[in-house]
Parts: C-alpha cells; structure tokens; sequence
C-alpha cells in the first residue's frame, strides 16, 4: 500500500510539469481566457439588456438569425474548413482564397434572389422594409469573411489573436445592443449589434491573414484554386451539406414555433438556447479550435487519435453533468431572477432544451473527428435522419402538444441522436486507427 501511495504521488508529480509544458492545453487556457472575458462581459450586460428588448424582439430577431443561419452554413462551402488539412502552406493559402470565392459567389446568388422574391424572405424573418434586405446581404458576406479569417488564425497558431476577436465580438455585441435598445429600435438593433460584432471580430483576424497573402502571392493561382478545389470537393460534397442540414435543424424550432406559437413563445425559445450555448460556447469556441489542430496535426505525424477522441468526450460529459441538473431542477426561478419575470418561459424552455445542448457540447469532438478521418458522408445521412426527426417532433407537437410539451420531446430527440452520433464516429475512429496498424 504505502509503494502504491509513493507511485501515484510520482505519477502526479510528473503530470504537472507535463501540463505546464503541453502546448495543447496552453492553446486552450488562451482561448478559454478571451472566451471567459467575453462571456463574463455578455452575461453582465444580460439582465440590462433583457429589460430593453421584448420577447416579440427576440423573437424576430431569432427568425432572421435562424435563415441567415441556413444560408451562411453553405457560405464557404465549407472550404474554410479544409484549411487545416494542408501540409503545405501554399496549398492552404490557395483554399483560403477559394473560400473568399464561394463566400463572395453564394451571396451574389442568394442577394439577387431575396431582390427578386423579398415576399419569401419577408415570410421567413417576419421582417419588413429594404433595410433588413441590406442587413442580410452583410451579414452574408461578413460571416463568410469570418469564417475563412478564423480558420486561418488557427492554422497559424495565432490563438491569441482569435482571443481577442471573442472579446472584441462581446463588448461590441453587448454594447450596441444596450445603446439601441435604450433608443427603442427593437429587433433592429438586435441583428445590427451581431452585425457590428462579427464585423469587429473579422477585422482583428484580417491582421492576421494580410501578411500570409502578400507573402504567399506568386503561389496564388487560378490553376491551384481548381486544384485544391477538386481535391477537397468531399468538404462542399458532404461537409456542407452536413452544415446546411443542421442550419435547417437548429433554425426549425424558431421558426416552426413562430408558426405554431406566436413570436413571443419563439422568443423565449431563442433567449433560452442562446443563453444556454453562450457559456458552452466559453469551452467549445476555445476547444473547437485547438482540437482540430492538434487532431490534424497527430494525424500528419502518423499518431493515434483515438485516445484523444475518448479523452475528450469524458471530459466534456464531466463538466456538463453538474450545471445540467442544476438547471433542470431550478432554472425557471433563475431566469426570471436574473432576466426579469416575463423571461420566465425562458427558463422553462431552458429546462428541457439543456438535456439536448448537454449531449451537444459532448459532441464536439465528434464532428471534428468525422472531417479529420473524412466520413462525412456517414454524418450526412446521420443528419438527413436527424433533420426528419426534429422536423417530425416540432410539427406533431405544435398540432397537438402545449409549447413545453413540444420542447420537451425535441430535446430528448436531440439527446438520443447526438449519443448515437459519438458512439459512431468513436466507434470509426477505432476501426481505422486498427486497420492502420495492421498495414503498418
């Protein structure tokens, strides 16, 4: 027994200067550190901003949120993705100038049909008027923008730069939102103040990219760009496609319960869930990153990444376990606490939506891993299903259940899937890293 003490002590002592020196979670901590500030900074802002806005505000505000969801899934093409899997620099600057390409050419499409048929995206966003027009073509190519921008600071490392960027999009977010709220725009100053945040957090990422592209100028060509495009067409193929079905399955509930409910049960729903993600998002954001380049970096060196998998998921379950149950228990008394009694609802829908958004931060490592072994065609169908699924509880609930019932059953549908889906990329992940083996 005291030879087993002494060993373990050993072992823990080893680990701590191991931790210290793991560029890993050093990444991490960075990121994690402007996440924590940005989402400290939101959440002290919320009670304020909560009393300036409706849930009828939100609940337009979650409608444009949710179609310009759908559209800039497919913004990229999802080639800012493919950035990380290059060896070669110049292949990956070649890829971030595809993905400007298809984030310029998707909004040019998207721009001339919403001017040529406002009437359908007037119905969706239950907007009104030219400007919101105006707004969703920014916010089109703003996301695009972002989206290439920040997949090329994590391929450069630059992990304190994209820190900072989720701090810039936090003070910028919250503080518009404040000041237009106190001038009564309403659901205006709701899609403006994102705008406003994803265009600050683009331009400190900007920095970043500029020198890269001057640099790696001769290497720009047409010739490389269809090149890249042809070898990474899996990433449009399947990968977007994944995207845009879970745009569409993420922004259904919004939608079908403005539908079913009425904006303001909409709202609700939409202040709940994005209260509820924003502190998923303090990990996710951070882990997301750092993950796929460590992940894709084991991969090129020829290391296993199934331990890493597993590792990853039990962390995740652990940390989301306690706040879980603290809200299903109590989380109707802490929104209308916090946020004020007409967001009470909030904290009611909030109570069933955690059982699903608990397996969604477990996830993470799921959807990262399916791109990294390229079985995104299996996630494809995985998401077809899941989308009929979801689509199938929203529209039966709000023929014949009360608006809590509906959630209720969307959240366990969402649940059981995302188990389903990190039993089985886990499960591929295994069978290739034992298939490699037995080549080697």
């Amino acid at each position: 027994m005291p030879n087993q003490t002494s060993k373990l002590r050993a072992k823990i002592q080893d680990l701590v200067p191991k931790l210290r020196q793991s560029s890993f979670l050093k990444n991490i901590l960075i990121i994690m550190s402007g996440s924590a500030l940005a989402q400290i900074i939101a959440y002290a802002l919320s009670p304020i901003i909560s009393r300036l806005f409706t849930p009828e505000d939100f609940g337009i505000f979650g409608s444009f949120t949710a179609v310009a969801g759908i559209v800039c899934s497919l913004i990229t093409l999802d080639y800012s993705q493919a950035l990380m899997l290059p060896k070669e620099k110049a292949d990956a600057i070649n890829l971030f100038c595809l993905s400007i390409i298809s984030t310029i050419f998707i909004s040019l499409v998207v721009s001339i049909f919403s001017i040529v048929r406002p009437s359908i995206f007037y119905d969706l966003t239950k907007t009104q008027g030219t400007w919101a027009l105006i707004l969703f073509i920014l916010t089109m190519i703003i996301t695009g923008i972002n989206y290439s921008t920040q997949a090329w600071a994590v391929r450069s490392k630059a992990f304190k730069q994209t820190s900072a960027s989720q701090v810039i999009r936090s003070v910028t977010s919250s503080g518009s939102r404040i000041i237009f709220g106190a001038f009564k725009v309403g659901s205006l100053g709701l899609i403006i103040s994102n705008i406003i945040a994803n265009l600050g957090a683009s331009l400190n990422l900007i920095r970043i990219t500029i020198p890269d592209l001057i640099s790696h100028k001769p290497e720009i060509n047409i010739k490389k760009i269809k090149s890249a495009a042809k070898e990474y067409i899996d990433f449009p193929l399947y990968s977007a496609s994944q995207n845009f079905i879970n745009a569409i399955s993420s922004g259904l509930p919004v939608l079908l319960l403005t539908k079913f409910y009425g904006l303001a049960a909409a709202g609700a729903y939409a202040f709940a869930e994005s209260m509820l993600q924003a502190p998923m998002g303090l990990v996710l954001t951070a882990l997301r990153q750092v993950l796929f380049q460590k992940a894709c970096e084991y991969k090129n060196e020829g290391k296993g990444i199934f331990l890493l998998y597993i590792r990853t998921v039990l962390v995740l379950f652990g940390m989301a376990l306690i706040p879980s149950l603290i809200l299903i228990v109590w989380a109707p008394q802490i929104f209308a606490f916090i946020f004020g009694a007409k967001w009470r609802m909030a904290g009611v829908l909030a109570r069933s939506l955690i059982i699903w958004l608990a397996m969604v931060f477990c996830n993470l490592p799921a959807v990262i891993f399916a791109r990294i072994i390229r079985i995104q065609r299996l996630v494809f169908f995985y998401d077809l299903i899941l989308l009929f699924a979801r689509t199938a509880t929203l529209v039966l609930g709000g023929m014949y259940l009360k608006v809590t019932q509906t959630v209720m059953a969307f959240a366990i549908v969402g649940a059981i899937m995302n188990t389903v889906l990190i039993y089985f990329v886990g499960r591929e992940v295994a069978r290739k890293e034992k298939t490699l083996d037995l080549l080697s």
